[in-house]
């Protein structure tokens, strides 16, 4: 469950939704079930995550490759948008309760959205 820090309100939607279809339809249901699977086993058990940070830099020969090669075509870009969009659906799927914002770390802004297990 993925709550808005500022309502409190339960989100139940990833933004940029046609983009996101777009991305998620080039690649296969087993592809999108193994990244959440793996997504799913970082996330469990901790308090805070940053997106960015989870899939590590060399995303060949993981399950993170079809992001890149296909929902993304080949764009970096384009694949850390779909990745960040596919970890925001993740948390929100997610039985606990987990927020999200943007965060800085030694005064500079960090590159991705960071979730964190609320009570």
């Amino acid at each position: 469950m993925l709550i808005d820090m500022m309502s409190g309100k339960t989100i139940t939607r990833v933004p940029y939704a046609g983009e996101f279809r777009a991305f998620m339809s080039r690649m296969t249901a087993e592809e999108i079930r193994a990244i959440k699977s793996e997504l799913n086993a970082m996330i469990e058990g901790t308090e805070i995550q940053t997106a960015g940070w989870m899939p590590g830099s060399n995303w060949g020969g993981t399950v993170y490759q079809p992001i890149y090669e296909k929902a993304a075509r080949r764009d970096y870009s384009a694949s850390a948008r779909c990745f960040g969009l596919m970890v925001w659906e993740v948390f929100m799927e997610r039985p606990e309760r987990w927020s999200s914002g943007r965060f800085e770390k030694n005064g500079e802004p960090i590159g991705s959205r960071t979730y964190f297990r609320i009570q």
